[in-house]
């Protein structure tokens, strides 16, 4: 497993990019730039598959293309576990839909800033490897736009020096109030449906 790690102690983090298909194209040197955190670890898988798409949302991803994922997880530990992919632009629509969680099974993302949308990670990792108390993002940035990659940069900075889900929580909140909002009540109802 090619693993990046820097920095040492707690909070343990994770970020993972390259997933499925050509993603990694426009996520893995973004993970492979990363500067080490002030305080605790980041490991850095910055690619898992260069193969044909499948989701992450499919059941047997994170046991056949992905397996490298929960391999990692239970080696570091992560307090923070963050996945990074990417879209095209006429997608969009598609992944900040309301009613995604309908159509594929998960909330949709919330659009930040500059084609960034923000989300939670499949429910295949976070129920089956991950602790309740784990912080678990999903970024999404947008193909071929230099200005989604900077402000990714920008918010991985953040999430890299968060040590908990209330850090994280209190800088989007303050940030970015109507789609933390917008989030976080998508997020419950989704876990009180599972």
């Amino acid at each position: 497993m090619l693993m990046k790690i820097s920095g040492k102690g707690r909070p343990h983090r994770l970020f993972v990019a390259g997933l499925h298909g050509a993603e990694w194209k426009d996520t893995s040197d973004i993970l492979l730039r990363m500067t080490p955190p002030a305080t605790g670890m980041v490991a850095v898988l910055p690619v898992i598959d260069k193969g044909d798409y499948l989701s992450t949302l499919d059941p047997e991803y994170y046991h056949d293309r992905g397996a490298l994922i929960p391999e990692a997880i239970e080696q570091i530990g992560p307090d923070v576990y963050v996945e990074l992919h990417s879209y095209s632009a006429g997608n969009l629509a598609k992944l900040t839909d309301r009613g995604r969680v309908d159509r594929v099974g998960v909330p949709g993302f919330c659009a930040l800033e500059d084609g960034v949308l923000l989300g939670s990670v499949s429910p295949h990792i976070q129920r089956d490897h991950l602790s309740s108390d784990t912080l678990c993002l999903s970024f999404e940035i947008q193909r071929s736009n230099e200005r989604s990659r900077t402000f990714a940069i920008r918010m991985l900075d953040v999430v890299k020096e968060c040590g908990s889900k209330e850090d994280f929580l209190n800088y989007v909140l303050e940030h970015y109030p109507v789609q933390a909002k917008k989030a976080i009540e998508d997020y419950r109802a989704f876990q009180n449906s599972l």
